[in-house]
């Protein structure tokens, strides 16, 4: 008989929460609790697991992970007996975790921008390829050889500039070569892939923005540059890219009114509702 996996999904609030395996039906070969986020939702729902963890897995009762929601959104919840003609059955809590009332946000707080800003990217086997802000081109569930990449921004504003280059597997004319939006930059057809990307931002307007591009390397888990510069590359460097993603983001300076105190940083308060301990049974 094949193991049987059970399945739930499990709404969560803006917040932080608690995902606590919290009894199993079998005690002696408990089965296995996975946890996972919608791919398209990525960006709004962050688990945060235990540095000596690599996965979102729960193996038994008492085990738990933290979950990071900046927007409502579903978990994913995947249960699966530990052995052949085990049990499935599990009870899985999601405790909402709270600091007290938040105070008005004093700091930067960041909002999307460039909401017309488009990535063209050419993707091997397939051709040249249009995807939007925070879309990815090929990428985790279609990853592919990307040879070369263009980056358009018509709603930019005109005290901010953004220049990228990228570098090929093997030498080539434009590989490094810094170039203005909306020039292609890369290869077509050579079977040159693309093995790191740089983007700048640079003007007078540009402390009001942040670059957020992330990217996959054949064989290497997915990375994440932000700021005014960013850089992509696999461990070796010589890894091909086959997932880009970028969007940018415009950081809301705090009125000179508002009182301060000399922050480090940009600090986010996680507002927690009301609301009783959930249980998804399974």
């Amino acid at each position: 008989m094949a193991r049987v996996e059970q399945r739930k999904i499990a709404n969560v609030d803006r917040g932080l929460f608690l995902v606590r395996y919290a009894a199993a039906e079998d005690e002696v070969g408990p089965p296995k609790v996975r946890v996972s986020v919608d791919p398209s939702r990525d960006n709004d729902i962050l688990l945060i697991l235990h540095p000596d963890h690599a996965d979102a897995t729960l193996s038994q009762p008492g085990s738990c992970l933290v979950v990071m929601a900046t927007r409502p959104g579903e978990l994913i919840v995947e249960v699966t007996p530990s052995q052949r003609n085990g049990s499935s059955a599990a009870t899985v809590k999601i405790e909402p975790l709270t600091q007290g009332a938040a105070e008005p946000s004093q700091a930067w707080e960041p909002t999307f921008a460039g909401s017309g800003l488009r990535v063209l990217g050419h993707v091997a086997g397939i051709g040249d390829v249009f995807v939007g802000a925070q879309e990815w081109l090929a990428g985790p569930s279609a990853p592919s050889r990307i040879e070369g990449l263009a980056i358009e921004w018509p709603d930019k504003p005109r005290d901010v500039t953004l220049r990228y280059a990228v570098t090929t597997a093997k030498a080539h004319a434009g590989s490094g070569r810094i170039m203005e939006l909306g020039t292609y930059a890369g290869t077509r057809g050579r079977a040159l892939p693309i093995v790191s990307v740089a983007l700048d931002l640079t003007g007078p307007g540009a402390s009001r923005f942040e670059i957020c591009a992330e990217a996959i390397f054949l064989g290497s888990p997915q990375v994440r540059a932000t700021g005014r510069r960013a850089v992509l590359a696999g461990p070796t460097g010589r890894e091909p890219l086959v997932g880009f993603r970028l969007h940018m983001t415009e950081l809301m300076k705090q009125p000179s009114s508002a009182r301060t105190s000399t922050p480090s940083g940009r600090v986010r308060v996680f507002r927690s509702k009301n609301r009783s301990t959930r249980a998804v049974a399974t």
